[in-house]
């Protein structure tokens, strides 16, 4: 093909250099020299048709190869792609299984916790009250038998009913701070029970965001659950 180029442009070369015929348009060219330029062009325009051909059905079928090449990747590529996400999904459901069981052990543990905390902080306070009453009765019997004792005696009386009162006074004192002990201990009991459930809370709510987190590489663990009573 550049062969029949360089023929051409030495077809316009002779034809611009040509002697022209004077009062005319036309123009006198040496006819050997442009007969073998042609001849020359001739010769040269079924190769290079030829080779063009060849070139253009070797283009076809490249651009098919590489059609054929590019789908099967494709399809490869859609393939990988739903094996990938079939294997997320399924990854994702066993977190969420796995998430659900611990939650469901944590909040079951914590409810035995609590309720075996508040049975014996009734427990400890029946106790504590009965103590206190018991205190309290002695005592008020002490003050009363030790008010009749004084009472025989005029000069004391007055001393008695006073040790007496004062007595029922610490009686009633003592009662008041069993009291006031049985509340703080009940009250401490369910503080703790409190931080376990915050504990609990606080391991769920790391297990949803772990979930929502997602992005995980392929091929990764999730970590289990960590609980603490």
């Amino acid at each position: 093909m550049y062969r029949v180029f360089e023929a051409l442009d030495e077809l316009v070369t002779i034809v611009e250099e040509a002697r022209g015929v004077p009062m005319t348009s036309g123009c006198v060219v040496p006819r050997g020299d442009v007969l073998e330029l042609l001849d020359e062009i001739r010769d040269a325009i079924p190769g290079e048709l030829d080779d063009a051909q060849d070139v253009l059905d070797q283009r076809d079928e490249l651009i098919g190869k590489a059609e054929h090449e590019a789908e099967q990747g494709v399809s490869k590529a859609r393939s990988e792609a739903e094996r990938v996400l079939q294997e997320a999904r399924a990854r994702a459901e066993r977190i969420v299984a796995d998430a659900r069981a611990e939650a469901e052990r944590a909040v079951a543990a914590g409810r035995e916790e609590y309720e075996d905390l508040v049975g014996r902080a009734h427990a400890e306070a029946e106790r504590m009250l009965e103590a206190g009453r018991a205190a309290y009765e002695r005592s008020v019997e002490e003050g009363r038998a030790e008010q009749a004792r004084l009472v025989t005696q005029t000069e004391v009386a007055k001393a008695a009913r006073s040790e007496s009162a004062r007595i029922i006074d610490e009686a009633q004192a003592e009662a008041d701070r069993l009291r006031e002990e049985c509340d703080a201990y009940v009250d401490g009991k369910l503080a703790e029970f409190e931080d376990l459930l915050s504990h609990t809370l606080r391991t769920v709510g790391k297990g949803r965001t772990r979930l929502r987190g997602g992005g995980r590489p392929a091929g990764a663990i999730a970590a289990p659950f960590d609980y603490q009573a």
